[in-house]
């Protein structure tokens, strides 16, 4: 542990599995009390906060659906009421607005129930739930949006999910305009071809060999590659940078 974000608050959404149990636990390891949240599967989010311990670090557990409308607002509360339990104020330095909803439909297969899900959970869930928290942002702080190279490259499968994601970049750089008289960075990070639950790619050799052939590192990217990059984005060396989309796909579709 080199400690970089040592004495630091943070909260980590879809922090259950993935991307996100990889930042929170990166984040943890560094030294921040991390807000581990999930929307199900309580025992895979016990998992995260067992290996933020087993790292060294500490958390709590915070369920909320970011699927629902009063998703974002539930959980900021419950988040701030758990920070406050923990060190005596209402107030935190960092929010990674990881969770999202990644299925695949050309726009033929997008029904009403798909589109609302994608837009509620990429777009309207990050939007309501920084609206909510940004105030209690210390000065100095820093938000990190997850996003996907989807969204410059044309997959026609990602028919609804990139335009979510774009939407996420595009809120990155105003509120980076808006927070930046108080020091607060917003940047966007756009993660490529990942191994993740979600994504196993490592487990159909045909689609991980077709994936490779598109990235210039040749291999597929792994959830601690992009926890790396959000952990930069967090420390203090990045506080020079805001409003950025920071593509961490190791080159693919170059």
């Amino acid at each position: 542990m080199s400690g970089t974000l040592t004495g630091k608050t943070a909260l980590v959404t879809g922090s259950s599995r993935g991307i996100g149990r990889a930042i929170a636990i990166a984040a943890a390891r560094e030294g921040a009390l991390v807000g581990v949240h999930y929307a199900g599967g309580a025992d895979a989010a016990r998992e995260t906060l067992d290996a933020i311990r087993t790292a060294g670090g500490d958390g709590f557990l915070l369920q909320a659906d970011l699927s629902e409308r009063t998703g974002p607002d539930a959980l900021a509360t419950a988040f701030l009421d758990a920070v406050e339990q923990r060190t005596g104020r209402r107030s935190f330095d960092l929010l990674v607005n990881n969770a999202g909803y990644g299925g695949r439909y050309r726009i033929d297969e997008v029904d009403d129930e798909i589109f609302d899900r994608m837009i509620a959970v990429n777009l309207r869930a990050p939007f309501f739930l920084t609206r909510a928290l940004h105030s209690a942002i210390k000065d100095g702080g820093r938000i990190v949006n997850v996003s996907s190279m989807g969204t410059r490259a044309a997959f026609p499968d990602m028919s609804i999910y990139a335009p979510s994601k774009a939407a996420l970049e595009t809120l990155s750089v105003v509120l980076a305009k808006q927070l930046g008289p108080r020091g607060i960075t917003v940047n966007a990070v756009l993660p490529g071809a990942t191994v993740t639950d979600m994504n196993p790619l490592d487990k159909d050799p045909a689609r991980a060999a077709a994936a490779i052939q598109t990235i210039a590192l040749g291999r597929l990217g792994q959830t601690d590659d992009i926890a790396a990059v959000v952990m930069f984005l967090l420390s203090d060396a990045a506080g020079w940078i805001t409003g950025q989309r920071i593509d961490a796909s190791g080159g693919q579709r170059i």
